[in-house]
């Protein structure tokens, strides 16, 4: 009979710590009664994916809706996949992106809390103390297959038509003695460490989904690798001892990861610990010819978080778009609770899809819209600013060289009003919605309403530059321009140009117009008096003369 003990110290001779100590050593949590704890644990092997920042955005508010704890962990056991500055990439975009992070990885660089180290790579003489346990318990041994071994078993059970995996009969070194092992190591031999399962594919469990609902799937009977050949963990195990020993509550996470739940609910009970809640996030999906399908970095520009922040959208704009498709009644509570913070919202995650929300440019726009819409000058000026700086700099010397007229500028419908436009979604919007204001960017129009003729147009224009005013408001600048009405033969009244409309050359509405595409290149913009205040008369004039000169 195998001495797991000896067959331990032979595995694992420099392990000299037990469970017992990081018991001690990271202790429970003293939060309210029901608080959740939850986390994201990303593998820095690319850009922050949008599924990402959802199930971050997802799990940052079960943990705020309940008095809890929202932690980030850095899963870097494949060194092979990691890409440089991964890890900067996805807790940068977070922290852009609005998700706040009580503790983990707060930076790229920076760790806080004190269940750390955060990062899985460095925590391999934690997970090793765990697996040595095991070993001396008999529910762990170490397995010398090679790759080669190991595909020519795949190989036979797909032949015989078997499912495969390392089970049963093909478990070759499940029951390996201490002697055995020591001629393999003495050999030179590398070797894994698996977890001997107990399990049985003939029975089944059953799990509550905190998401989907009761899952019901075969027992786990794989003797899967708890520990690689280089000492680090597979994402199986170290998930299990990290989400123990900092104290999850509740592992939401993408629902590609439901079938490994066996092997994870059979990890946490043979090493002791209470086993989570779990969670399953349904993808973001996405229509393509009339077909869903899950989002793709490889064909969709919005699968990376930085097309967000490089389109300009806000923020929060982003997060309250996503909370529409990660709540079913997020929606009916914004409508009743228009001014609330999102963090008030009670967040249940029996609201979530449990097929996958679709991805929906238009109306993230039109929530971006009533967003920004909301915002101050000041605020829009700061974020504005703030955004060019990075993506467009020829735009953000133009806003910068006069902060006061840049300020005026956006304020127009905007403060003070009571149905602030809603014309603005994202940011790189910004420069073509405002390019009058700059002289760089201005481009003249020369075309009118087809029922103005020209000769019209530039004696209205002739006649207005007369009574122009920068000190009228709104009413007593539309004014001047029906005082001018009889004299051109255009009709002053409204209505009374609508019930004779062949009487007159056009309306006092026409000629409005043909003096906002004088001053602006344009038939539609925001209030054209205040337009006109903002800049100012000798630029306003100018283009008027320019216009002139051309008919």
């Amino acid at each position: 009979m195998t001495d797991y003990n000896k067959l331990a110290e032979l595995l694992l001779p420099h392990i000299d710590k037990t469970p017992d100590y990081y018991e001690k050593l990271y202790p429970e949590r003293n939060l309210p009664e029901g608080a959740r704890v939850t986390r994201v644990a990303p593998s820095p092997t690319g850009y922050l994916h949008l599924g990402t920042l959802f199930t971050s955005m997802v799990n940052r508010i079960t943990a705020t809706s309940t008095g809890g704890v929202f932690f980030t962990r850095i899963e870097d056991t494949d060194k092979k996949r990691e890409v440089k500055g991964g890890i900067e990439d996805i807790i940068d975009g977070l922290n852009r992106f609005g998700i706040t992070i009580d503790e983990g990885f707060i930076s790229g660089t920076e760790e806080s809390g004190i269940y750390g180290p955060y990062q899985q790579s460095k925590r391999a003489e934690i997970y090793q103390t765990y697996v040595k346990d095991l070993i001396k318990r008999g529910l762990a041994y170490p397995c010398f297959c090679t790759a080669e071994e190991l595909d020519a078993v795949r190989c036979e059970q797909e032949a015989n038509k078997i499912r495969t995996g390392y089970h049963g009969e093909y478990a070759k070194h499940r029951n390996i003695t201490l002697e055995e092992a020591k001629a393999l190591i003495d050999e030179g031999k590398s070797f894994v460490i698996r977890l001997r399962s107990g399990g049985n594919e003939e029975n089944r469990i059953t799990f509550e989904d905190t998401i989907k609902g009761k899952i019901e799937m075969p027992q786990n009977d794989e003797d899967f690798v708890l520990l690689k050949s280089d000492g680090i963990p597979t994402y199986h195990f170290a998930h299990a001892i990290d989400d123990h020993l900092m104290h999850t509550t509740h592992v939401l996470r993408g629902d590609e990861w439901i079938s490994s739940v066996p092997k994870h609910i059979e990890l946490f009970k043979i090493l002791g610990f209470k086993v989570p809640k779990f969670g399953h996030v349904s993808p973001i999906m996405k229509l393509d010819n009339g077909a869903k399908r899950k989002i793709s970095k490889r064909k969709d520009p919005e699968a990376a978080v930085h097309f967000f922040a490089e389109q300009g959208y806000d923020a929060k704009s982003v997060i309250e778009y996503l909370m529409t498709i990660a709540a079913s009644d997020f929606e009916d509570w914004r409508r009743a609770n228009p001014d609330a913070d999102l963090n008030t919202f009670k967040f249940n995650l029996k609201k979530m899809s449990v097929s996958g929300a679709l991805f929906d440019e238009n109306k993230l726009n039109d929530v971006s819209k009533i967003k920004v819409a909301a915002m101050s000058s000041e605020t829009v000026y700061e974020k504005l600013t703030a955004w060019a700086k990075e993506f467009d700099e020829e735009f953000y010397s133009l806003l910068t060289a006069d902060e006061e007229y840049s300020k005026a500028m956006l304020s127009i419908d905007r403060d003070n009003s009571a149905k602030p436009r809603k014309d603005i979604a994202k940011w790189n919007e910004a420069k073509d919605y405002f390019a009058y204001f700059f002289d760089s960017l201005y481009t003249p129009c020369y075309e009118f309403p087809e029922n103005i003729k020209a000769e019209d147009a530039k004696a209205f224009l002739m006649e207005y530059k007369k009574v122009y005013n920068k000190q009228d408001d709104r009413q007593a600048w539309f004014d001047r321009i029906k005082e001018l009405c009889p004299k051109l033969n255009f009709c002053a009244d409204t209505k009374e140009y609508k019930a004779n409309p062949t009487a007159y050359k056009g309306s006092a509405g026409d000629l409005s117009t043909i003096l906002r595409i004088a001053v602006t290149g344009r038939r539609n913009t925001p209030d054209l008096c205040s337009i006109m205040q903002v800049l100012g008369r000798e630029r306003c004039f100018a283009r008027i003369d320019q216009i002139i000169n051309s008919l």
